[in-house]
């Protein structure tokens, strides 16, 4: 009797209004990932990458299965579904205490990827703040890249062909996300600088809302 008398929402939080936001574009080799963590350590707020979310899929689960299902033709998630597994996600981090929506950020890395994906996603995000990472000269985060490739083995980073092709798909698709969203909420960084430099500028810029 006495289990009946138990609201839900007293053990499985639930969470209605659109989440609010940081989102982290760079290049690849910029450092967005290495910012997300810093952020979130500095002010406390949530870190999720795109790739935490998809990596960490259980090839059992429903939207497992349909991601390796895709991933195994080699073809990408459309972009509805992209979402739809995000926000699964993102409700699963709320449900299980990691993430909580009315005290903290979302710090967005890898996300949305596409204006259609930045579209699905109004309706779940409240975005007041876009970090943009930037270097004048591309080829400081191919060097990056490559030196990364070497030092942790990774094939898809030793490649200088697949990594020149990787920053202009970067840069075509990310020109579309930001026109999706006003220009007032972009803030623009070196990236060019040490990883604690960048972090320095993007706390003084932002520190009204990260702190």
């Amino acid at each position: 009797m006495m289990w009946s008398m138990i609201d839900a929402d007293e053990i499985i939080p639930s969470h209605d209004e659109p989440f609010r936001s940081v989102l982290i574009f760079g290049p690849p080799g910029s450092g967005k990932g290495t910012q997300g963590k810093f952020l979130s350590s500095a002010g406390n707020h949530f870190h999720l990458s795109s790739g935490d979310i998809f990596r960490g899929l259980s090839p059992e689960s429903s939207a497992g299965k349909i991601f390796h299902k895709y991933a195994s033709r080699g073809h990408l998630l459309p972009d509805e579904i992209t979402v739809k597994i995000w926000h699964h996600f993102v409700h699963g981090l709320i449900s299980t205490n990691r993430y909580f929506p009315k005290e903290q950020l979302l710090l967005l890395d890898g996300i949305p990827r596409t204006k259609s994906q930045a579209e699905h996603l109004d309706t779940f995000l409240k975005v007041e703040k876009i970090i943009l990472l930037e270097s004048k000269d591309p080829e400081v985060f191919i060097q990056r890249l490559l030196r990364r490739g070497m030092i942790e083995r990774r094939a898809d980073d030793k490649d200088r062909d697949v990594l020149k092709t990787r920053m202009e798909v970067y840069e075509k698709e990310t020109k579309e996300v930001l026109e999706h969203y006003p220009k007032n909420i972009v803030v623009r960084f070196d990236a060019d600088q040490k990883p604690l430099e960048v972090l320095r500028d993007i706390l003084v810029d932002l520190s009204d809302l990260l702190s």
